[in-house]
């Protein structure tokens, strides 16, 4: 049986800018999954995910203003992440067995009409929500992500994954700090690091890019399946990647090209690097207000 690591609370004691109460669902194998449930529990909810290497703590900027704008968010974080168990050993991890986890958690809070914020390994696993339950999502707002079926693994993401299984140190706040252009306070540095105080805690972080179905991968045809959905999802589906993210850029256009809804998608470029969320949070918010009001839910500051 695979040793599970529960990070201490005392290290999410006082973080910058992260006045959260937690939230906690134990899933059907034991694992207990952390999550933000911000905002009146009848309101339109929000689902925000995050991605690699990183936790919720990622959406501390934007939760007040969408929640102030008359939303519920819901901001889990992936088993392996944040405040949720993590498994000590990679081989417990995989595409398909994250699928499953967070549609365990999705379907076991009630969430309905729901409008997904994603970005990185949140959209990996989000838009495959998205194809698996439809019906529950009322749009979704896309940022610096995709759902790969196979392609060529572009060199900048290549050289991440070799760097990811190799390197002899794993430092996770420096990483979200490389790929941000905004100037990190030690504090929020420190904040990055705090859900994985040692090795054995990082094993998803490190395994998760091997995980991207880039190249021949044993979920290529899962991707395929979910893509044949997504080509016929025809409720607002807002592209809102940034103008300086060497891995995802020009990521936007197989979804502007085959989801449907992207024709009612409220699409802009964003200002900034790959975590989108630190750099230029009002502009993805603004997305998710208009994209909102165009899927008919909310009120949002814009309507």
């Amino acid at each position: 049986m695979t040793a599970i690591y529960r990070t201490p609370d005392d290290r999410f004691a006082d973080l910058p800018g992260f006045p959260f109460a937690p939230h906690y669902h134990e899933l059907s194998g034991g694992l207990r999954l952390h999550y933000l449930d911000e905002g009146p529990r009848d309101a339109p909810i929000v689902l925000m995910m995050h991605g690699e290497p990183s936790w919720c703590f990622l959406y501390r900027k934007m939760i007040p203003q969408v929640v102030a704008a008359g939303f519920r968010v819901l901001a889990p974080d992936l088993i392996g992440f944040g405040r949720s168990d993590k498994p000590t050993r990679k081989s417990a991890y995989s595409y398909g067995g994250h699928v499953a986890w967070m549609r365990e958690w999705l379907e076991a809070v009630g969430a309905q009409g729901v409008l997904l914020a994603c970005q990185d390994w949140g959209s990996l696993i989000g838009l495959r929500l998205v194809a698996a339950m439809p019906d529950r999502f009322a749009g979704v707002v896309l940022s610096n992500g995709g759902l790969p079926e196979g392609q060529e693994a572009p060199k900048a993401f290549a050289a991440w994954r070799t760097f990811a299984r190799i390197a002899p140190v794993f430092p996770i706040g420096g990483l979200l700090q490389q790929a941000t252009k905004t100037q990190l306070s030690e504090a929020e540095v420190a904040a990055y690091n705090a859900p994985f105080p040692t090795r054995a805690s990082k094993a998803g972080a490190r395994v998760f890019p091997e995980l991207v179905p880039l190249g021949e991968n044993v979920a290529v045809p899962d991707q395929r399946a979910a893509w044949k959905v997504l080509e016929t999802f025809d409720k607002p589906f807002t592209c809102a990647f940034s103008d300086g993210d060497p891995i995802t850029r020009g990521g936007d256009a197989p979804f502007l090209a085959r989801v449907p809804g992207a024709k009612l998608g409220a699409h802009r470029t964003l200002k900034g690097g790959h975590f989108i969320q630190e750099d230029d949070p009002n502009g993805f918010v603004a997305a998710i207000f208009d994209t909102a009001k165009a899927a008919g839910i909310g009120i949002g500051p814009l309507g």
